[in-house]
């Protein structure tokens, strides 16, 4: 459950972030006449995210086993690159989001009000897609039968739009370039577990060789139904009994991933705000130096 909690916590924060900017600006700048295309644009990106995910898990329900496996087996590949991708895209560039997204903003005010709904739709839609997918692949992994996966996201969403509402109102600072680096790398950690879901998924579609070679077998002293059996599966996507190919792609994409992720190398030694003007125009202002 905490693993879908920071998923939800994660995604979402980036989601709120973006549209806590974007409507700061209009208000700031006195365009409040703005604001309706922006919200419409934001609810056709929620809707699209919506209906996407559950695409993704009312449609998988009409497939064979084997089907549903290869197709679990690949979205979680397919969200793991996503997710790689993503945090590593935030932890370069949370110093400079607040200006990218002005930029996009004054032009889209240049061309009109179908220009504003694009870009609020583009700015959420991605990370709203993302979400959905990498949400469905970590549920489909960590699924024990009970609710509590889903509520851990939703739990983790709700937490994201409070604090979103909180940057916006100025009430809350927070240095996000250490927020999205521990934030991240324990994502990381979690997309390996689905990395390694996903490869086991796919094995039992008979995609790929190996299903019977395991690499150990703890269930004895680890049983998966047991509380800290369910809690290390929820947390970690534990599995007692994993194969030596899930084994080896949970190592060889955690280790690399996690050490380049957590490298200062290459990342900005400079200063940077993030400043969220509130609705009278005040200004909170969260320090992004990268740690």
């Amino acid at each position: 459950m905490f693993g879908n909690y920071l998923i939800g916590l994660r995604e979402g924060l980036e989601a709120s972030l973006v549209v806590c900017i974007l409507i700061a600006y209009l208000v700031k700048t006195d365009r409040k006449d703005a604001l309706k295309p922006i919200w419409m644009g934001i609810g056709v990106a929620l809707a699209l995210a919506l209906g996407f995910g559950c695409a993704l898990e009312f449609g998988s329900q009409e497939l064979t086993f084997e089907a549903q496996e290869a197709l679990g087996g690949s979205l979680s590949i397919v969200a793991v690159g996503l997710v790689t991708w993503m945090v590593f895209w935030m932890r370069r560039t949370a110093r400079h989001l607040k200006s990218e997204l002005h930029g996009r903003l004054d032009a889209a005010l240049a061309m009109g009000t179908g220009a504003l709904v694009a870009t609020a739709f583009l700015a959420v839609g991605r990370e709203g897609l993302e979400t959905a997918l990498f949400v469905w692949a970590s549920v489909h992994a960590a699924s024990d039968g009970t609710p509590r996966p889903l509520i851990g996201v939703a739990l983790g969403l709700a937490t994201a739009v409070f604090l979103g509402w909180l940057f916006y109102r100025g009430a809350l600072k927070i240095n996000l370039a250490k927020f999205f680096t521990w934030t991240g790398g324990m994502l990381v950690v979690v997309a390996a577990g689905v990395l390694a879901y996903g490869v086991h998924d796919l094995q039992e579609a008979d995609w790929i060789p190996g299903l019977r070679h395991l690499a150990f077998d703890i269930s004895g002293t680890i049983p998966p139904d047991s509380w800290y059996g369910t809690l290390l599966k929820g947390v970690l996507n534990f599995q007692p009994d994993p194969t030596v190919l899930q084994v080896t792609v949970w190592a060889l994409y955690l280790v690399p991933a996690l050490a380049i992720f957590l490298a200062p190398v290459g990342f900005a030694s400079g200063k940077g705000k993030v400043k969220v003007p509130d609705e009278q125009g005040s200004r909170g202002s969260q320090p992004t130096k990268a740690s």
